[in-house]
């Protein structure tokens, strides 16, 4: 049996239904909560009213039967999927966009390796740069003075961001 063979448009397609689901989930779920919220009560107002002369029922708003069923599945598949989309990001999953960087920027000409980037300078502050240090564990009578490292870690496993040490009084 021979492999298919695609053509761009095919492609195209394809790719337009998977990068495109959540967002309109999202955009159905806030059309939905609109109409049911906002724009039914007051076309049912307006309906009582010229029928009848008097609104004498007030709409009750369909998504809030079942004890609101439909908002809290909207919000686990919305969360879901943006859970979701978030591991693909950070898997490398870019769906066609732009590529990410291979080095990290702090945004101040350095790389978050610490070695200033190709055809700049950088000149730390004076005080900055030095190591960390961060009040220690409960019970302990040393205070302050603990290494960063032993503190915490950033998202990621990540070393934390430097936290320059305050000026003395």
């Amino acid at each position: 049996m021979a492999e298919e063979v695609k053509s761009e448009s095919e492609k195209k397609k394809e790719d337009w239904m998977n990068s495109k689901w959540r967002p309109m989930m999202g955009w159905m779920y806030m059309l939905v909560c609109t109409m049911d919220m906002v724009v039914f009560p007051v076309l049912w107002s307006l309906l009582q009213s010229l029928n009848h002369g008097q609104v004498t029922s007030q709409w009750n708003p369909l998504t809030l039967q079942g004890a609101g069923l439909f908002h809290i599945a909207m919000g686990a598949v919305l969360g879901i999927a943006a859970f979701g989309r978030t591991q693909e990001k950070m898997a490398g999953a870019n769906n066609g966009g732009a590529q990410t960087p291979g080095t990290p920027s702090t945004g101040f000409g350095t790389p978050a390796s610490g070695t200033p980037a190709p055809g700049t300078s950088f000149t730390p502050a004076p005080g900055w740069g030095t190591t960390p240090t961060a009040p220690s564990s409960f019970g302990s009578s040393s205070g302050f003075g603990a290494p960063a490292a032993e503190v915490a870690t950033g998202f990621g496993g990540k070393p934390a961001p430097v936290i320059p040490p305050f000026p003395e009084r």
